[in-house]
């Protein structure tokens, strides 16, 4: 391979990431794909390729890629080297190792990776930690990692200089390419709130919110269960240990905190926010609700002003 073809990383080949694979075999900005899955999967090469071309909400591969018509993509498959050809862009699957540290980034010349795994997500662990972290991806040979949760710091701690939280088209400006070698993209609820509360405030002012809340209606996740089971030592959240095949299940969202990495102008205001998981397999629904104070010189806000200010956002 040439040192001069770009090469991905993606650690994990969960729902996230194979839906990056997906986005990426389509894009095709990278020449080469590396997927760290770190352990063998089923009985043969096959089993992989069976779980990467077939997806229970967004149906197959080839018809993700070019429609309905589509033809099969997967080509030039190697059962020993553990590669084939997803659509013209070479992909390489790793079953070794779990620890980032640990997966062999640097042999395979690869700078970026995007965790998708959600489990290493504390900027401040240090590489060699023995249950993994984030940072282990450096020490690996990667130049940029980028976690596809939200970054999560104990108690009292500090964001590092070297990481930050970016939503595209928010904040994606305090990127620094010199400085920032940790990147969080925060979480698909936060995305979607930032994008419906910065043009209020950039229309409107933080300082006419007298109050801001929200509620997100969202789509099951991995951390849920099937079916009904004992809660785990030391787990709070009862709720989590239901079912949701059958169950309406109130729980939490970091989303209200991740907001004011991404938009800190949300410091200034009270902001509550709550997640209602729900039986389905993929989409989420925000109810977004701001008080805004009226001014005596001002236009009061209505709907059609709102609506204004989300149609000028969405062309800018």
């Amino acid at each position: 391979m040439s040192t001069d073809a770009k090469v991905l990383g993606i650690n994990g080949l969960g729902r996230i990431g194979k839906l990056s694979l997906w986005h990426h075999a389509g894009r095709k900005y990278f020449d080469e794909i590396v997927i760290n899955v770190g352990r063998k999967v089923g009985t043969a090469m096959e089993d992989i390729i069976h779980y990467i071309e077939r997806d229970s909400s967004y149906g197959r591969l080839e018809a993700f890629l070019n429609g309905y018509q589509g033809k099969p993509v997967i080509t030039d498959v190697d059962p020993e080297k553990y590669t084939l050809n997803v659509n013209g862009v070479k992909v390489k699957i790793l079953t070794n190792q779990r620890n980032p540290r640990d997966i062999e980034w640097a042999d395979n010349n690869v700078e970026i990776v995007v965790d998708t795994t959600g489990r290493f997500l504390d900027p401040n662990m240090a590489a060699d930690d023995p249950k993994g972290a984030i940072r282990g991806h450096l020490d690996a040979g990667a130049r940029k990692v980028i976690a596809s949760a939200p970054f999560k710091l104990k108690q009292g701690a500090v964001m590092p200089d070297d990481a930050v939280t970016t939503v595209m088209g928010i904040n994606d400006k305090d990127y620094d390419p010199v400085r920032h070698t940790l990147i969080s993209n925060a979480s698909c609820t936060t995305t979607c709130l930032s994008h419906m509360v910065k043009p209020l405030l950039d229309a409107f002012g933080v300082d006419r919110v007298l109050s801001a809340s929200m509620a997100t209606v969202h789509a099951a996740t991995g951390s849920q269960q099937v079916l009904d089971r004992l809660p785990g030592s030391g787990k709070t959240d009862l709720r989590k240990s239901r079912s949701i095949l059958n169950n309406i299940i109130l729980t939490t969202t970091g989303a209200a905190k991740a907001l004011q990495l991404v938009i800190p102008e949300m410091g200034q205001i009270g902001f509550i926010a709550e997640s209602v998981r729900i039986p389905t397999s993929t989409g989420s629904l925000i109810i977004l609700v701001m008080n805004f104070q009226e001014e005596l010189n001002a236009k009061p806000i209505r709907r059609e002003m709102i609506n204004q200010v989300y149609q000028d956002a969405a062309v800018t």
